[in-house]
């Protein structure tokens, strides 16, 4: 493989499991020094040594991202560990589903504060790094990269304020990204359809079983898929931008 990100420093949230943490391992394996933001510092400290043995450098950073002086803690000690920051991936994110009428506010205010705030919170304290890296880094060129999701862009029933926190990641990009663009830093969003992670056993078994029969025997796209997508746009030329990204199981309409 080229490691067309070497000598580069990455930083994913929500990196102890599914998409994070299949994003920092295909990051790491083109080259790329990552910091690993999340919660479950065991699952972090497990993915840095896979990360080390296969050649590559990891620095584990426990953090809770939904108050602004966490994540920006998280940002400086990557950027005081690793060197640099020069790709930042705010993959962190709950999904609690369910009806509208008689919803916990406390589920709620749990996915803006980590769906949406988080990833303002993180951004927020990473641009004036990433504004630097594009300037005097080994690419000339930085990126944000946001996962949203297909209710970032579509309305479903039963997933109200979830839709609205992806609707939220989608819009900020693309203010983001014409704010961003004359300094060479990138900012894309990466909108998945269903992937086979352990963000809907976050739901009630009866909310579970709603999307299982919303979606029947498809095949799922894996976390895999969308780390494959995340690197891609992380990897081309400094004079290519991939603003958004939609990404579907083939048989998902």
């Amino acid at each position: 493989m080229t490691r067309r990100l070497e000598g580069t420093v990455a930083l994913v949230t929500g990196a102890s499991s599914g998409i994070g943490h299949a994003t920092a391992l295909e990051l790491a394996r083109n080259g790329a020094s990552v910091a690993l933001v999340g919660r479950r510092e065991d699952r972090l400290t497990d993915l840095a040594a896979e990360i080390s043995e296969a050649g590559g450098k990891a620095l584990v950073v426990p953090a809770d991202i939904t108050t602004p002086r966490a994540a920006a803690e998280a940002v400086e000690r990557t950027v005081e560990g690793l060197g640099r920051l020069d790709t930042l991936v705010n993959n962190a994110g709950l999904m609690l589903l369910g009806p509208t009428p008689g919803a916990d506010l406390s589920d709620w205010q749990r996915m803006v504060d980590i769906n949406l705030m988080g990833l303002l919170h993180t951004t927020h304290a990473a641009v004036p790094h990433l504004v630097k890296a594009a300037a005097d880094g080994p690419r000339q060129v930085a990126d944000i990269i946001n996962i949203s999701s297909l209710n970032g862009r579509n309305a479903y029933a039963m997933m109200a304020v979830y839709t609205a926190t992806k609707f939220g990641v989608t819009g900020f990009s693309e203010a983001l990204r014409q704010e961003l663009a004359k300094q060479h830093v990138r900012v894309s969003v990466v909108e998945p359809g269903s992937v086979d992670t352990e963000l809907r056993g976050h739901n009630p078994e009866i909310v579970q079983q709603m999307l299982n029969a919303g979606l029947g025997d498809i095949e799922r796209l894996q976390s895999e898929d969308i780390a494959d997508a995340v690197a891609y746009i992380a990897t081309r030329p400094r004079h290519v931008a991939i603003a958004e990204l939609l990404i579907r199981p083939t048989e998902q309409a």
